[in-house]
């Protein structure tokens, strides 16, 4: 894979354009006070609002989930996944995107999932495939409604909440629907893995293999039968970026990928920040994915 306006060295990919492009703290130089914003406000969240913290959703070390209830019974269920390339991030450091959703009337369920280089990418998508299970199986008892699930995901998160609209849910558990997953929503996702098996610092810890790549791929899957995803992204993220934002709904087509947006004036963190500002363009487009999945 060679960068694409590169008119040379084709057969070679442009390492150094590929750690440019996706090295995102490089690129926010200030991404440390975001880290620090969340986790206070990570903390008030679950000090304020009606939670249960590290519930287990399966049997592998770790495999943990944060609950927060909704206001009301019959609620949407919104599973939210982190991002950090599936090398880093914690859930406890998104928890203050639970007050934003829970305020939009859904219950929020937020899950951890096992770290590469000691996961690899297939076995932490199967990871979220437990916890989503586990959301479906249990919403009654945090007020939630299992026919109205929406995963939502940030960058690594993303790509996992891609793939479970596109799950074959019966499959995994003979006991679940088809459409486990009404709908998802993809923060700066990155749905192909092809680039990140060759930026060098990302491919020291997540060790991609090209079966790997085709297995995890969104873009490289089948569109789903059923559902849809709004993909979106911070305007002044890289152009790698942007182009991941396009290319699922090139792969899946409008009827499955109806929104590829680009947000004006927000990087790779800004972005999902505005996921938890009233009056954001992204607040907006998550509060009325939430309704249509209510009306359904």
């Amino acid at each position: 894979m060679a960068r694409p306006n590169d008119s040379s060295r084709r057969d070679q990919p442009d390492t150094q354009w590929l750690e440019r492009m996706y090295n995102n703290r490089l690129r926010v130089p200030d991404h440390g006070d975001y880290f620090a914003r969340w986790a206070a406000e990570s903390a008030l969240a679950r000090r304020s609002l009606p939670c249960e913290l590290d519930v287990a959703y399966g049997g592998e070390p770790g495999e943990l989930l944060d609950v927060f209830a909704a206001p009301r019974a019959g609620a949407p269920v919104v599973v939210f996944i982190h991002g950090g390339y599936w090398k880093a991030m914690d859930k406890a450091q998104h928890s203050f995107l639970a007050a934003a959703l829970r305020g939009q009337g859904a219950a929020v369920v937020v899950p951890n999932y096992a770290l590469c280089p000691h996961a690899t990418i297939p076995r932490i998508t199967l990871q979220m495939v437990r916890a989503v299970a586990w959301a479906w199986r249990h919403a009654p008892r945090f007020n939630g409604d299992p026919r109205r699930l929406v995963v939502m995901g940030h960058s690594a998160g993303g790509q996992l909440a891609a793939m479970m609209l596109a799950c074959a849910w019966p499959a995994a558990d003979a006991a679940l629907p088809r459409g486990v997953v009404k709908a998802a929503l993809g923060i700066s996702g990155l749905y192909d893995l092809e680039p990140i098996m060759h930026t060098p610092s990302l491919q020291e810890v997540l060790r991609l293999t090209p079966a790997q790549v085709r297995q995890a791929s969104p873009a490289r899957l089948p569109a789903p039968a059923r559902g849809r995803l709004l993909a979106v992204v911070g305007g002044d993220e890289s152009g790698e970026y942007l182009r991941q934002n396009r290319l699922l709904q090139q792969a899946w087509g409008r009827a499955r990928v109806p929104v590829a947006a680009a947000l004006p004036g927000l990087n790779h963190f800004s972005v999902l920040e505005s996921l938890a500002r009233p009056g954001a363009h992204l607040h907006a487009l998550a509060r009325q994915l939430l309704r249509q999945i209510a009306a359904a």
